[in-house]
């Protein structure tokens, strides 16, 4: 099942960035400037030097931004729109005193190139992708090229961004793709899949907001939201552009359906923010879905600490791998639950389903060509996995044989669950509903694998504990 949703925001200084854009569209500054930033309405004045070209000011990037743009006009018209946004905004809220992003996690202008030389390799540590066909990245002296080209399942267009490094001058020829300096110091994230990469990274400070706080998980992001340094983006399922914008989060990592009536990223995208696409949830391959901490360190600069991780990630993995490869004894294995009518089972070619296979699972699907869950009538499913051994992944609210017998007493006829051998993966879930296997587990497939394993053949691994699973209680 699909798991979306994470957000950003801080209001301080992004007001402070939006007033540096007002005055730039309306001086029409090319090259180097002092811009005195007049008195806010909940912050004082102050004056800040900017030099286009190198873009050495940190607070002056949203600037450089626009006015690389071709038009000017187009930049009048954005900040005319955020600037509405803004007092929409303070009107409603007044000036509280917003999280603090002046705490951010580096000083203004401390990963900035000083002294451009462009004969020099800005990015020594290079990612070596091998798993994950969804993104691609391309280096250059002071810039790198990222490609998503499965933004979404069947996805007839790509989307590229060209991260340029702080205090270098922005590719002139690639003028038309979206810019983005790095590395970033704050991000916005509308998926909680994406927190354990900022996590493994240690780039958790960086974080200002997420859609809703409800489904996180992880335990260093509640901290932040106890101690109020988070916004949340959204209201119900719509997301507020209004403390978006005031947040102006250097980066919005955000996902893509396809459909426009759901997709947000074109109206962030328009708003002046920048976007980045991710589309780990597209990858079929465990190891792929966790290479995707690569994507998100390329705007962290922080390659070599996420090569590292996923090394170590990919290791254990297939270590795991091959004690079950030779194995004979195969266990016959089903997932899922009937919802509405509906029993989606995952596809023989799926993440779920590819995870079966390397824990030494017999999945009764495995013949199945599909990528995402399948539609079956309950009637279908019982015919084939009535005798079956082991059933995993059932609803995310059964804890135990009564649970399952209250929503359907058609379930008490499967063998599994009479012989016990019921397993949940809701061993880590808020008392919301967020559940921790769709947020770490993507990037934590050998934790996962080695459950299964345990699951499967607990002989092979008699010392590891589940993290994930559960068995139902009887």
């Amino acid at each position: 099942m699909m798991y979306w949703f994470e957000r950003f925001g801080t209001m301080g200084f992004s007001l402070l960035r939006f007033s540096l854009l007002k005055e730039v569209a309306r001086k029409r500054l090319s090259t180097s400037a002092s811009i005195d930033c007049p008195s806010l309405a909940c912050g004082a004045s102050s004056r800040m030097p900017l030099v286009y070209g190198q873009k050495h000011m940190r607070g002056g990037s949203r600037i450089a931004q626009f006015c690389s743009r071709k038009s000017l006009g187009y930049a009048k018209r954005q900040v005319n729109l955020t600037a509405g946004l803004l007092v929409g905004l303070l009107v409603t809220t007044g000036c509280r005193q917003p999280p603090s992003i002046l705490d951010s996690p580096s000083s203004e202008g401390a990963d900035c190139v000083t002294s451009y030389a462009p004969a020099k390799d800005y990015f020594p540590d290079k990612v070596q992708l091998e798993y994950a066909p969804g993104f691609s990245v391309d280096y250059f002296n002071h810039y790198k090229v990222v490609t998503v080209t499965q933004p979404w399942k069947a996805a007839a267009e790509t989307f590229e961004y060209v991260l340029v490094q702080c205090g270098t001058p922005a590719p002139t020829e690639l003028s038309d793709a979206q810019i983005i300096e790095v590395p970033i110091r704050t991000v916005a994230t509308l998926s909680t899949t994406y927190l354990p990469h900022l996590e493994l990274l240690d780039q958790t400070d960086a974080l200002v907001g997420v859609d809703q706080f409800n489904f996180i998980y992880a335990p260093n992001v509640r901290q932040k939201i106890d101690r109020g340094e988070l916004i949340e983006f959204n209201s119900g399922r719509t997301l507020d552009m209004e403390k978006l914008l005031v947040a102006a989060p250097d980066l919005v990592m955000a996902y893509g359906t396809g459909d426009p009536d759901v997709d947000s990223y074109s109206r962030i995208m328009q708003a002046g923010l920048p976007v980045a696409l991710v589309g780990e949830y597209v990858e079929t391959s465990p190891l792929g879905r966790a290479e995707w901490l690569m994507f998100t360190a390329l705007f962290f600069n922080q390659e070599a600490r996420a090569q590292q991780i996923f090394t170590d990630i990919a290791t254990e993995y297939s270590a795991l791998v091959e004690l079950t490869d030779t194995l004979t004894e195969r266990p016959g294995v089903f997932t899922g639950f009937s919802y509405e009518g509906t029993w989606y089972m995952s596809g023989g070619k799926s993440y779920a389903a590819a995870l079966l296979e390397d824990a030494g699972a017999d999945y009764l699907w495995a013949d199945n060509d599909s990528t995402v869950t399948i539609p079956l009538d309950f009637d279908s499913v019982f015919d084939q996995a009535v005798a079956a051994d082991v059933w995993i992944n059932v609803s995310q609210d059964w804890f135990s044989y009564g649970d399952a017998i209250a929503t359907d007493p058609r379930y008490g006829k499967f063998n599994a669950l009479k012989q016990n051998n019921v397993f949940n993966n809701n061993a880590r879930m808020n008392d919301f509903g967020g559940n921790d296997y769709w947020e770490s587990g993507a990037v934590s497939p050998h934790l996962i694998l080695a459950d299964l394993v345990k699951i499967f053949h607990p002989q092979l691994l008699p010392d590891h504990d589940l993290v994930y699973y559960q068995k139902l209680e009887p």
